[in-house]
Parts: structure tokens; sequence; C-alpha cells
């Protein structure tokens, strides 16, 4: 079982920058493969990024390449989303997920936390 908690959310400016830290419990965080995803007002949840659990490979949405960046720290069990340049486009609650495979797709994901809100004013 991982227990994932997000913090960092808030709200900016437009071209301001936030960082989401994803913190979870259990031993074999460093086993999983890690991602974001995010969910604005009447729409779907879309994947933002992912990384593997050796933090080998990372990938990210069109939208978000050259903006956002997500790393891990197997040692602190904590997986982060460094997200400059935000757009008004970019408000949604964004989510953390751990998954077994490497995958952006959300129904393979296993575990979820709960949410933190990113508003981006313009």
């Amino acid at each position: 079982q991982v227990q994932l908690v997000e913090s960092g959310g808030g709200l900016v400016q437009a071209g301001g920058s936030l960082r989401l830290s994803c913190a979870a419990s259990g031993r074999t965080f460093s086993s999983w493969n890690m991602g974001w995803f995010r969910q604005a007002p009447g729409k779907e949840r879309e994947f933002v990024a992912r990384i593997t659990w050796s933090s080998y490979s990372t990938y990210y949405t069109d939208s978000v390449k050259g903006r956002f960046t997500i790393s891990r720290d197997n040692a602190k069990n904590t997986v982060y989303l460094q997200m400059n340049r935000l757009k008004p486009e970019d408000t949604a609650v964004y989510y953390c997920a751990a998954a077994r495979a490497d995958t952006a797709k959300f129904d393979e994901y296993n575990y979820w936390g709960q949410g933190t809100q990113v508003t981006v004013s313009s």
C-alpha cells in the first residue's frame, strides 16, 4: 500500500512558478513509477508528466514541455513537479499517482493522492 499526499499548490500570476511535492508513505516508494495528472473544472483528468522508478526516463504532455520538470528523491520518498512560466490554462487540481507500469493512462495507476489546487491568474 502506498499513501500519497500532495502539497505546494496555490495562487500565482501568469508567468510565475510553483513547485508541487508528493510525499509517499511506505518502504517501496522507490519501486513505483510516478505520475502527475491534473483536472480542470468540467474537464477530464489529463496526464501531465511521469517518471520511472529509477528516474531513468521522464515524459511530458506537449502542453507543458519546456515549462514543467518532474523529478524524484527516493531517499525522501518524494516526487516533485516544478512548474515554470505558468499559464491560466494550467489552472487545475493536480494529483500525483503511483503505477507499476511506465504509463500515461490514468486507469493504470494504482494509488492516488487527494490533489492540490493550482490557480493561475491572468
